[in-house]
């Protein structure tokens, strides 16, 4: 199976200019994770030939959201997380608002697996959102992941909004500290991993130089001065049935690009 994941920054924008019908020709993936959707399903005139689709939009309009797009039909899907988690962690008292309200997570079951796309908390320029990422979304979004990891194992992708390591920007020492970057945001992250999760595409690359976001200034994209913060994410009982995990800078339209895992069922 070959599974997608991509921040479109806007699904009519991108079915506008045409990217994603030129990307789903392509590259035919069985599953397509989508972020920052920035629509309701209603919204969007979309009719992708033998896919099964699956929304979590904001209440807010034109704001964050979620989509899957599967050509085999999950055997069941949630939303969100849990009114326990959501309470646990006081997600409806972030400054901004009730962040479970903004369609950010979507958790599809298979018969091997579940799929879960992530869209993120940007902890904001001025930090900001930090606290919410810190103490509230990424303790309740790792909990929630364990939770379905209890009943079979979970491929998890998504827009993490961080960068884990040095390796994966750019310029790590002029971000040291600013969101994105931050000592709590990649403390998030490292306990994803340390908790029983991979990197996957760390399992076939080493090196630096790939990175999945583009600042829109400076020609960064051109440039390559990117970050890595678009991941595909596995329990480690299933990583031995990963056969590729990639990235796609070659499609544009986006300031972000897909990145992908091959998995052997």
């Amino acid at each position: 199976m070959k599974l997608y994941s991509w921040n479109v920054n806007g699904i009519r924008a991108a079915l506008n200019k045409g990217t994603l019908q030129k990307f789903l020709a392509a590259e035919n993936p069985d599953i397509l994770c989508l972020q920052e959707t920035k629509a309701e399903q209603k919204q969007v005139d979309i009719d992708f030939e033998n896919y099964f689709e699956y929304w979590s939009s904001a209440k807010r309009k034109g704001y964050s959201g979620t989509a899957i797009f599967t050509k085999k039909q999950p055997l069941s899907i949630i939303y969100g997380f849990s009114p326990e988690i959501n309470s646990k962690y006081r997600l409806a008292h972030d400054i901004y608002g009730d962040v479970s309200d903004e369609g950010r997570v979507i958790s599809a079951e298979f018969d091997s697996f579940y799929v879960v796309t992530v869209y993120t908390p940007n902890a904001k320029e001025d930090l900001s959102r930090l606290k919410l990422r810190h103490e509230s979304w990424d303790p309740a979004f790792l909990e929630h992941v364990k939770s379905l990891e209890k009943k079979k194992p979970v491929l998890m992708c998504g827009d993490f909004n961080v960068a884990h390591e040095e390796i994966d920007l750019a310029r790590p020492k002029e971000n040291i500290g600013k969101h994105g970057f931050t000592d709590e945001e990649r403390e998030g992250f490292t306990k994803l991993v340390d908790s029983g999760f991979t990197d996957t595409f760390r399992i076939f690359e080493k090196s630096g130089g790939f990175y999945s976001w583009w600042s829109h200034w400076g020609k960064s994209r051109e440039r390559n001065v990117g970050w890595r913060i678009d991941y595909w994410l596995a329990s480690n009982k299933i990583t031995r049935k990963i056969t590729e995990a990639k990235i796609h800078p070659e499609y544009l339209g986006s300031d972000h690009c897909p990145v992908s895992v091959e998995v052997k069922i």
